[in-house]
């Protein structure tokens, strides 16, 4: 580990809640590493779970709004030039347009467990001015049994909570299984009930 991402992690358990929600918010290490760096601090005694899981669902939700809006006011060309400073390229934004249009707004919750999309989708999402209370609660729900997922396997972990990605692969996999399941099952309930509108 580099010295600089010590150094973040340091502040971050400065901080307690305010930093897990902030390494959320700033995403300059990935969510999963930053929660179960979370999950380490509350095996420490540092914070406790349920606070950590309400400071990860706000950091998170935070993030996403920020993307949403930038989607909303800045538009696609706006991305395209600027999106890289916050890590997000035009074939993210590509795949997530694809994923929203093709599944609609019920995608909201379930790419947040695929991929590539699941950062992206909220771009899309605020270009197509997806109302913003439904945007949040689709975001919220999804935020927190990730959030849940990843502090509990810090605990677990404790001091080897850097090995995240390895005892994650068990759990995660199966997740998008079913992510994608519950978008296929959205997709055909929203033909069904067209369908029967028409009728």
């Amino acid at each position: 580990m580099s010295h600089l991402i010590q150094s973040i992690f340091d502040l971050l358990s400065s901080l307690g809640y305010a930093g897990i929600a902030l390494g959320l918010m700033v995403e300059v290490i990935p969510s999963e590493i930053v929660l179960a760096y979370g999950g380490y601090l509350v095996s420490i005694g540092k914070i406790s779970f349920v606070g950590a899981v309400i400071a990860g669902t706000i950091g998170g939700l935070i993030a996403q709004w920020f993307l949403y809006w930038l989607g909303r006011y800045g538009g696609r060309p706006f991305l395209n030039k600027y999106g890289k400073y916050i890590l997000i390229k035009p074939h993210h934004i590509d795949h997530a347009q694809q994923w929203f249009s093709k599944y609609g707004s019920g995608v909201i919750f379930t790419a947040r467990f695929i991929p590539v999309v699941r950062h992206a989708i909220s771009i899309p999402a605020g270009i197509a001015r997806m109302s913003f209370a439904k945007f949040s609660l689709y975001t919220v729900v999804a935020i927190i049994p990730w959030s849940i997922l990843f502090l509990y396997l810090g605990m677990t972990l404790g001091t080897k909570w850097e090995q995240i990605n390895q005892a994650a692969k068990p759990f995660v996999t199966p997740a998008i299984m079913i992510a994608i399941l519950f978008t296929i099952g959205y997709v055909v309930y929203k033909w069904k009930f067209k369908k029967g509108e028409k009728r």
